[in-house]
């Protein structure tokens, strides 16, 4: 009876188990279903007739495939130099941001530095308080990074929450490897680029993907202070501009294309399908290069922080 009773309890343990596992999978895919459906089902529109789209029922393969929809936003006068600002901008503020915010973290991560408490409040303090709108832009003003390019990489060089990820996986490392190479001669400079650095690669990795898809989406700071010079314009801007043109109603300079049937071959719809997947597929081309580093370097970043 005991070894009976002893079965029972296995089976119904390894049939729990067996249910929890299939409502697991279930969910997972359902969530992964709900996630990736909008993504193909704009891919699907974008990739369609314009004029076939209107009668709808487009769901995840385009009906009647063209490029249509693509040629006439490339088409726009001034999308090569916005995509090219926006590159810029990606790369450098991706680099300077990783760079200054890892510099800070390896500081402040020292514990024979004195200042570490109060530069660390200091830096806690800019998560809850900021000046504003109009001292934000006050104070660029008065910097002279107006209509300018540095005004995309400065005011964002160094974001406090990065630092504390990247200063509490410091934290992390084993303090004899700093103390061994200083018995061999190493300055602070050496530890820091040639073992800290290289050591620091997951949760780098992680802090450059939130920093680089930040820098590639931002318009608002275009808008402020960049607005009035072409030549400094951004993709998510120009995007922006398009769609706000197509759901007013207008094509913009899409109907300025020297082709008459332009109006007829383009739709809102479209339109919008076509610039989103414009503007989300650089960074899903990016992301599948640092996915490895991700939830490593953010969860043993965030440990301590």
């Amino acid at each position: 009876m005991e070894v009976t009773g002893h079965l029972n309890l296995v089976w119904k343990a390894k049939l729990a188990d067996r249910l929890f596992d299939s409502f697991l999978y279930l969910f997972m895919i359902t969530v992964g279903i709900v996630t990736v459906y909008p993504f193909l089902n704009m891919l699907a529109i974008s990739l369609n007739d314009a004029v076939d789209s209107v009668r709808g029922s487009i769901y995840l393969l385009p009906r009647e495939f063209t490029w249509e929809n693509y040629k006439q936003i490339f088409m726009y006068s001034n999308l090569l130099t916005a995509f090219k600002n926006s590159v810029l901008r990606t790369v450098i503020g991706t680099v300077l941001g990783i760079l200054s915010a890892s510099m800070i973290a390896y500081v402040l991560s020292r514990k024979d530095f004195i200042a570490r408490k109060p530069i660390s409040l200091i830096f806690v303090l800019t998560l809850y308080f900021s000046g504003g709108l109009i001292p934000g832009y006050m104070l660029m003003r008065e910097l002279h990074l107006m209509n300018t390019f540095w005004v995309y990489i400065l005011p964002g060089l160094v974001n406090a929450w990065n630092v504390f990820v990247i200063r509490s996986y410091m934290d992390g490392l084993p303090i004899s490897l700093q103390e061994s190479a200083k018995l061999d001669g190493a300055n602070d400079l050496t530890i820091f680029f040639k073992i800290i650095l290289p050591l620091c690669k997951p949760v780098l990795a992680t802090i450059a993907l939130f920093i680089a898809v930040g820098q590639w989406n931002s318009w608002f700071d275009t808008f402020l202070y960049n607005s009035g010079t072409a030549e400094l314009t951004t993709l998510q801007y120009e995007l922006m501009k398009i769609l706000s043109n197509t759901q007013a109603g207008t094509s913009g300079d899409l109907s300025r294309t020297g082709d008459p049937s332009v109006s007829a071959q383009v739709s809102p719809e479209s339109i919008r399908a076509a610039i989103t997947i414009t503007a989300t597929l650089p960074i899903l081309i990016v992301y599948p290069f640092l996915q490895k580093y991700f939830v490593k370097g953010l969860t043993l970043g965030a440990v301590k922080s």
